[in-house]
């Protein structure tokens, strides 16, 4: 790549935000304020959300083949996809629900998400022609660039509700803030979209990726590495409210664990150039246990301890989401000559967690006797620590085990 190409990387950085903006955030805030706006249940916001994920069997690679064969006008693309991610979420926390509430974050979230996906999709798989022109190690300048910038997105859509909650409509304020960042993220790419990358044989694209033990493997690692992130954001604000018995302390502290993982982000890349991506992914998922395990023990008051925690597990998530889309990249350019349909398997792989967390943890909670509030029994309560806390740690755990016997190229 020309150099000149180095100096459009914040581009990707201001992209990412976006994005990112419309993914996790949307699993910590959507349900409750679906639950206290609207009295709906968390199974059925459980059931809804698993239902949208097993849509996305199906849709995530057919839109990484829809990406794949409009590669030509990719700056169109990506403007429509843009559009109705603006539009979705303005509907989903703006505009009252048209029918039964749960129809419409049904209809609102399909809409939101398949957006998400495409782009998703369209915007790592650029990066992968990007970093591969980059001098020295491309894929980890590229990723430490769009990782943070992914990271900061996520702090300020985490937070953004809860500091507006002052306001007459905190989340129809942020709906409008991510439409207007939807125009931003757009213009920023505008010159970036490129469709000179070779093309894919017909019915090439995916058998390339499955057939290649190593993308399989780092996708599977994806999968099960996401879960515990999926369980934690599911129930992060339950856990602070109920557990801690800290209302209003939710967002400085979503704002703590997402910081810290921006903040890591460009550190972990720097020890992965030193010792290997491998080795600092596994020190990382090491980090993450220690401070989900301490959760467990947490009770009532416990802020400041659940502070400290929200750091070390937001650094652990940074090498996360940093290194491993930057190995899956690498081994993209080197065994497919389009990346976008290796990176559809890759977006269902990190949403199907979200959603299996949703239809698993939700109705789990809720048998226990658990209900949004200050008012649970003690029962109800440990329900709750042990979902949040210990099983992301047995998640954890397994990850390691298939890093551990994954053999990497720590060239990235």
């Amino acid at each position: 790549m020309p150099e000149r190409r180095g100096t459009a990387l914040p581009s990707y950085a201001v992209f990412a935000a976006t994005l990112s903006a419309a993914g996790l955030p949307i699993y910590i805030h959507a349900p409750k304020f679906y639950v206290d706006s609207y009295g709906v249940s968390l199974s059925a916001l459980g059931g809804v959300l698993f239902a949208l994920r097993l849509i996305d069997v199906v849709q995530d690679p057919a839109l990484g083949w829809v990406a794949s064969r409009t590669r030509a006008i990719r700056g169109l693309t990506v403007a429509v996809g843009a559009a109705l991610l603006g539009l979705s979420m303005l509907a989903l926390f703006a505009l009252p629900p048209v029918g039964p509430p749960l129809l419409w974050f049904a209809l609102c979230l399909t809409g939101l998400f398949s957006a998400f996906s495409f782009l998703t999709i369209c915007f790592y798989a650029q990066g992968v022609q990007t970093a591969d022109r980059l001098p020295g190690k491309g894929h980890l300048r590229l990723a430490s660039w769009r990782e943070t910038g992914a990271l900061l997105g996520v702090c300020a859509a985490a937070a953004a509700p809860t500091l507006l909650t002052g306001t007459a409509a905190p989340f129809a304020l942020f709906a409008a803030g991510f439409a207007g960042l939807c125009v931003v993220a757009v213009l920023a790419m505008r010159r970036e979209w490129d469709a000179s990358a070779p093309e894919t044989p017909d019915g090439a694209g995916l058998g390339l990726v499955l057939r290649d033990a190593v993308a399989r493997r780092l996708l599977l690692i994806a999968l099960v590495n996401a879960a515990p992130v999926a369980v934690s954001s599911t129930l992060f604000l339950f856990f602070v409210e109920s557990r801690l018995g800290a209302p209003g302390w939710e967002g400085p502290l979503l704002l703590l664990f997402f910081l810290a993982a921006a903040a890591s982000a460009s550190g972990w890349g720097w020890v992965a150039g030193r010792i290997g991506a491998k080795r600092t992914l596994l020190l990382a998922m090491v980090l993450a246990i220690l401070s989900f395990g301490y959760a467990a023990m947490l009770g009532t008051g416990d802020i400041l301890p659940f502070a400290l925690i929200c750091l070390a597990s937001g650094a652990a998530v940074g090498a996360d989401l940093t290194l491993l889309p930057a190995l899956f990249a690498r081994r993209m350019a080197v065994i497919s000559p389009d990346a976008a349909q290796g990176f559809g398997l890759w977006s269902f792989a990190s949403k199907f967690a979200l959603a299996f967390a949703a239809v698993t943890l939700l109705p789990l909670l809720e048998a226990s006797g658990f209900a949004a509030g200050p008012d649970n029994s003690e029962g109800a309560l440990r329900a709750l620590s042990l979902l949040y806390a210990l099983v992301p740690c047995a998640l954890k755990l397994v990850a390691i085990a298939l890093l551990a016997a994954t053999p990497l190229p720590e060239r990235t």
